[in-house]
């Protein structure tokens, strides 16, 4: 994907194909068999950045000794503050990759659809969605109130915006790392960060996919998810997808101004 606002990103026989970023919060030991189901499903050369908040996390020395039989996989500490969307944010920033595919490490994602998300985007899509609720999709467990809420803001959002995707919400999504790094990343509190980049590529006509995946409510140890406290902001990008096209640049002054106003 190219264009007057998408920079380009590196190429080489030595850059992996795609870059799977985890954002991690002390799983410890939990994300092992996560780690394990994802280097049996990802076949294109790959890089995997579990991402924490500090050295201290109990992910770290976890994922320390996994590098030692799996060299694609490396521990980096964000510098852009707590929280799971700064994390993703430091994470799409440190890829190497001209894509980049956002997974969870609780194990809720299925690492067998990342090849084919990455493979959309090579393509040509800006996003391409795990999508929980279009037909083949499924939702198995979790908070009934956050689904109902994903599952109404994902099917309105395609039908009266057109954004190309049922999930909107979903977390689980590959990018364009051109794409991300020319439009900028403005959320800063949680899990939003999927809402807000496919409102944006929306905004700017490019491209958006979709396949269905099962979600599975996470086995072991417990979510981060914020509902109460994230609602606002899912709303602020719910309600950027509907407007006039945009191009990169409008788009990341638009970001600029949200940050001033939170300040």
């Amino acid at each position: 994907m190219t264009g007057p606002d998408i920079p380009p990103v590196t190429t080489g026989p030595d850059v992996p194909r795609v870059t799977v970023v985890v954002p991690a919060y002390n799983e410890g030991e939990d994300i092992v068999p996560v780690l394990d189901r994802l280097f049996e499903s990802v076949h294109l050369p790959c890089e995997v950045l579990v991402v924490v908040d500090n050295a201290d996390d109990t992910t770290v020395p976890v994922v320390d000794e996994y590098q030692v039989k799996e060299p694609r996989i490396r521990c980096v500490v964000n510098t852009y503050g707590r929280g799971p969307a700064n994390a993703i944010r430091f994470g799409i920033d440190t890829a190497a990759a001209p894509v980049t595919v956002v997974t969870m490490a609780d194990g809720c994602d299925d690492p067998r659809q990342i090849d084919e998300l990455a493979r959309l985007v090579d393509r040509g899509v800006a996003v391409a969605a795990a999508s929980r609720y279009m037909p083949g999709g499924q939702q198995v467990g979790g908070p009934i109130l956050k689904g109902m809420l994903s599952k109404a803001a994902g099917r309105s959002l395609r039908i009266l915006a057109h954004i190309g995707t049922r999930d909107a919400t979903n977390s689980f999504k590959a990018y364009s790392t051109q794409f991300v790094r020319a439009v900028g990343i403005d959320s800063r509190d949680g899990f939003e960060i999927g809402l807000e980049l496919t409102a944006k590529a929306k905004r700017m006509r490019l491209p958006v996919a979709e396949i269905p995946t099962i979600w599975l409510d996470r086995q072991a140890g417990m979510s981060n998810f914020k509902l109460v406290q994230w609602i606002p902001v899912y709303l602020r990008w719910y309600r950027f997808a509907f407007g006039p096209r945009l191009t990169a640049g409008q788009i990341r002054a638009h970001g600029q101004r949200i940050r001033r106003g939170s300040r």
